[in-house]
């Protein structure tokens, strides 16, 4: 007895003893790991029966294998990680020791500068002081002007190869000399900060000739990849309309020099477009780097005379580029400078910010560039992963889709087929037309919009001017609560494109009732500035013969530039009608809203929060402001357009209903950013009164009153008796209390909410009417209130148990406990039902 429990605890000790296991039985555990790192018990026990290679080895032992393989897994990856850790910071580390050599030779010229000016000064005041005799002093101008040798480019033929070589050398060392040197004065852009996950390092230009920006930053992409990338503009500067090289010869150190054009759409509608005729240089330098440059050939240049161009200004390049080189450890540096003369003096002084701004080209151009090259190489590392099965390129190409679709519908060129209507008295409103499917079958359209016997497509576009309205606010208002601007019989129309009998509605019908919206993630890009999603719309029927319009519709919708922290960044919404199938290649035709910062300007005249654009040209600098009216500093250009098909015997019915469509837009725009401009918020201590209901001080009163009447207890403690007091706790309490009307016949709406009342359901006052009680609680929370409706009327109040509730962008709310009751106005008749979720938060 005592010799068999010798041997059974010999066996439990082996079995736990290290086994040192064959090359064969590594590989079958190896094949088992890669199917499953962390098999079950059952699965271990399989494994050794179906293996008999394994069959001297415990479970016990097996077991411990895979966790010593899981564990040896972990520690490689986070060594990998580590690893590229390191890497980014050796590089960003480099790369900050050059620029601050690089400042610390810009302090050098500065000082430099700064005691030659002071010896001139000096030299002047003395000349001066000793010799005043006009002739002196005119003398003293004629060597001031024939001192100075501005840098003249050397007589040349540059229509041959040899001319067009001296050109791009010259190109090159002027680029490099931005790039890397002190020939422009760069200023560091607020808020892009270095670091191994940022950006890089971004910087606009100080008291130069044009506008230019210079970015600085890493990438996990070899340097040849990079400028293939870059140099194919039109995957990823969005105001690129064409690119074209019309010439390409090669240069005897292995470079190439391309002669190309290059159109860009204009941002508004009340500009022209403009275009390059650019001379581009690519080459490789002695360390082995990569350089793209490019600029305009002019007349100073010399050089091929570029193709006309009748509807755009022509716009001047000046030695711009890209400075790739390679990193230890592979992957890449770049540097990238744009630099540019848009011509601003040709466009109206209150559209000039858009065209004379460092920090617009900056973020539409130049970290554009950075932002592309960043999300190609997490794309292809892997390090991003997207649902619905689609390709990340094919997203990309969406989104390109959907935003040349909205520039071409802005813009309007005459060689795309479009025309002008005439107005109907008032020009607010510019309707375009465009009956030349030719052009759209190859692009973002397809021919199922054209009809048969005749029709095309129409754009209602507009332009108007925001005073002291966030762009990135107003555009993220649009995109959650559609139903504030938009209109459902409108959407039905613009979806029906894409049916078997695309007329069936010839004209938008108003429509009464709210619409709701649930937004469907697709893909966001690296910095969270751009979002590709699709917005179902619950469909309605407006009468029972319209039962076919009730089904519900989609968009593809883009949203861009919502983050309020970044300087000078173009906020958009752009969306097209899609059916359910949205195959990659489905037809888009794309609308929507763009909202670009302009330049401070104090002074400027504000006669109201939003002006038509149109009639903000004609302001002069007469135009005072009324007393006591505040300083607005914040300015920006709204364009909307809207596209729709017609056909030809219904072209003037559509053009009736895009103009109003477009009109009634406009207003509602101007409401929302009376409504959320910042200066009008830190005004008010409370809510506006709503229409149709009593004063807000009025409902506070009747609602904390109603609570102590039904319930015996304080709401809260009331710190002073004065009503504005009452408001001013109500709109401040920490639980979210939100008032409902009940109506016979119809579903209760919200009326009313505090300031966590309207975090909770993620609104605002503005859009609470369009808010129903049955969408906002779950099935469970409709059944505990219609059980407790009934005692609610009779004993005026009614506790609710937990449970979940949804917000208005169907987020998941959890809350503690809900108290309902009613409230009762000053002659105790019942006025509308009050909602307490108390201790609530987003699940």
């Amino acid at each position: 007895m005592a010799l068999s429990m010798h041997k059974d605890n010999t066996n439990i000790m082996d079995s736990s003893k290290y086994v040192r296991y064959t090359p064969e039985q590594v590989e079958a555990l190896e094949r088992v790991y890669a199917e499953c790192p962390k098999p079950s018990s059952i699965r271990r026990q399989q494994l050794i029966r179906e293996c008999p290679i394994l069959s001297n080895i415990e479970p016990k032992q097996i077991k411990v294998w895979f966790q010593n393989r899981r564990c040896r897994e972990k520690q490689r990856k986070e060594a990998s990680r580590l690893q590229t850790v390191n890497r980014k910071l050796s590089a960003m580390n480099k790369l900050l020791m050059e620029e601050n050599d690089r400042l610390q030779k810009q302090v050098s010229h500065l000082v430099y500068e700064n005691g030659y000016m002071k010896q001139q000064i000096t030299t002047v005041s003395a000349t001066t002081t000793t010799d005043n005799s006009c002739e002196s002093v005119v003398m003293t101008g004629q060597n001031q002007q024939q001192n100075p040798t501005p840098h003249q480019h050397p007589q040349r033929d540059a229509n041959n190869p040899a001319g067009l070589l001296a050109v791009a050398e010259e190109t090159l060392a002027e680029f490099l000399s931005k790039a890397t040197g002190t020939a422009v004065d760069w200023v560091q852009m607020i808020g892009m900060k270095p670091g191994p996950d940022s950006i890089g390092i971004v910087a606009i230009s100080r008291n130069c000739s044009g506008v230019a920006a210079r970015a600085c930053g890493l990438v996990s992409l070899e340097p040849t990849k990079v400028a293939e990338i870059l140099k194919d503009r039109l995957s990823w500067y969005r105001d690129c309309r064409c690119l074209d090289v019309l010439s390409i010869v090669p240069t005897g150190n292995g470079g190439t020099i391309e002669l190309m054009y290059m159109q860009t759409y204009a941002p508004t509608t009340l500009a022209a477009a403009r275009d390059f005729w650019t001379l581009r240089y690519t080459t490789s330098l002695e360390d082995g780097s990569l350089v793209v440059c490019e600029r305009s050939l002019t007349t100073s240049t010399g050089g091929p005379t570029g193709p006309p161009s009748s509807n755009f200004v022509r716009a001047e390049m000046l030695p711009s580029g890209y400075l790739i080189r390679p990193c230890d450890g592979g992957g890449s540096i770049i540097h990238i400078v744009d630099h540019v003369d848009l011509d601003v003096w040709s466009v109206p002084e209150v559209l000039r910010p858009l065209y004379g701004s460092s920090k617009i080209l900056a973020q539409k151009l130049t970290i554009a560039a950075l932002q592309h090259i960043r999300q190609i190489a997490q794309e292809s590392s892997g390090e991003i992963q997207y649902g619905g099965g689609r390709q990340p390129a094919v997203l990309r190409t969406l989104s390109q889709r959907l935003c040349r679709g909205f520039n071409d519908a802005v813009n309007g060129f005459v060689d795309d087929g479009w025309s002008l209507m005439g107005n109907d008295g008032v020009d607010d409103v510019t309707i375009a037309v465009n009956t030349s499917p030719n052009k759209y079958l190859t692009s973002q359209y397809s021919s199922s919009m054209f009809p048969a016997f005749g029709g095309g497509v129409m754009c209602a576009k507009a332009s108007m001017l925001l005073q002291n309205v966030p762009p990135a606010l107003l555009v993220r208002f649009l995109r959650e609560h559609r139903s504030e601007w938009a209109d459902y019989g409108v959407d039905a129309y613009a979806a029906a494109c894409h049916r078997a009998s695309p007329f069936a509605v010839p004209c938008a019908r108003p429509a009464d009732f709210p619409t709701s919206q649930i937004i469907l993630p697709l893909a966001h890009t690296v910095e969270h500035e751009e979002f590709l999603e699709v917005v179902r719309i619950e469909g309605h029927a407006f009468a029972p013969e319209d039962v076919s319009l009730a089904r519900d519709m989609y968009l593809l919708q883009l949203c861009s530039g919502v983050d309020e922290n970044s300087i000078g960044a173009c906020a958009q919404l752009v969306f097209a009608p899609i059916d359910e199938s949205f195959a990659d290649d489905a037809p888009l035709l794309a609308s929507g809203f763009r909202v670009i910062p302009l330049a401070p300007k104090p002074d400027a005249p504000a006669t109201t929060r939003t002006l038509d654009l149109a009639s903000t040209l004609e302001v002069g600098s007469g135009i005072t402001r009324p007393a006591g009216e505040a300083d607005y500093n914040l300015r920006s250009v709204l364009t909307i357009a809207f596209q729709f098909t017609f056909e030809n015997h219904l072209r003037d019915n559509v053009a009736a209903m895009a103009r109003q469509y477009v009109r009634s837009v406009v207003g509602s725009v101007q409401r929302v950013a009376m409504a959320i401009a910042p200066s009008q918020l830190s005004t008010q201590v409370g809510p506006k009164s709503l229409p149709g209901s009593p004063e807000a001080l009025t409902l506070a009163r009747w609602i904390c009153r109603s609570y102590r009447i039904h319930t015996g207890a304080e709401l809260f403690r009331v710190e002073s008796a004065s009503t504005d007091a009452i408001l001013k706790q109500l709109w401040h309490h920490s639980d979210a209390i939100m008032c409902c009307s009940v109506k016979t016949n119809a579903s209760p709406v919200f009326t009313f909410a505090n300031q966590a009342g309207l975090d909770m359901l993620e609104t605002t006052l503005v859009a609470l009417q369009d808010i129903m009680l049955d969408k906002v609680l779950d099935e469970a929370g409709r059944k505990v209130l219609f059980s407790e409706f009934s005692k609610i009327m009779q004993q005026g109040f009614a506790y609710l148990p937990a449970g979940i509730c949804m917000s208005s962008m169907n987020r998941p709310i959890s809350y503690e406990q809900a108290i309902a009751w009613k409230v009762l106005n000053d002659d105790d008749s019942n006025h509308c039902l009050a909602f307490m979720f108390i201790n609530w938060s987003f699940v």
